[in-house]
């Protein structure tokens, strides 16, 4: 697995991760019909909180991104983007594990939507989240904190 590591993101980040957005999400859009080359990267840059967000490098370069963001008793993840070339490569997980891991010591559930039929939803199966509803674009899936894990 390559090097990585999570910065602080800032507002000067958007529209490297609103162009990383659209690469991306651009085949799961498609695929539901739903592509639209200036909405995807709207989306992003009306939605983007740097205060919660963090920019993924590896080799020192920009390389995606990830954001947590708390909401009542549970937190979201959201934007969570790796550039196309460094996937499978088991940088995501690394990520995701070091996220789960701080919310796992806070006792949080931590919440998510992924695009029905994306490929990451896997990687958020293997993690432990399970689907708590669904409709026909998006897939809605949560993870409880470790310590409720049965066997804990």
């Amino acid at each position: 697995m390559a090097d990585w590591e999570l910065r602080a993101s800032s507002a000067a980040d958007v529209e490297a991760v609103a162009e990383l957005r659209a690469v991306v999400l651009r085949a799961d859009l498609e695929r539901l019909g739903r592509y639209d080359e200036q909405r995807v990267r709207q989306r992003l840059r009306d939605g983007f909180e740097p205060a919660h967000t963090w920019a993924i490098e590896v080799g020192g370069a920009f390389a995606g991104c990830v954001a947590l963001r708390s909401a009542e008793s549970a937190y979201w993840l959201e934007h969570f983007y790796l550039a196309p070339d460094l996937q499978g490569r088991g940088i995501g997980s690394a990520v995701l594990n070091s996220l789960l891991e701080r919310c796992d010591r806070e006792d949080a559930l931590v919440r998510l939507n992924v695009l029905q039929g994306s490929p990451a939803r896997s990687l958020y199966e293997r993690h432990g989240f399970t689907v708590e509803t669904e409709d026909d674009v998006d897939v809605f899936m949560v993870r409880a904190p470790a310590s409720a894990a049965p066997g804990s």
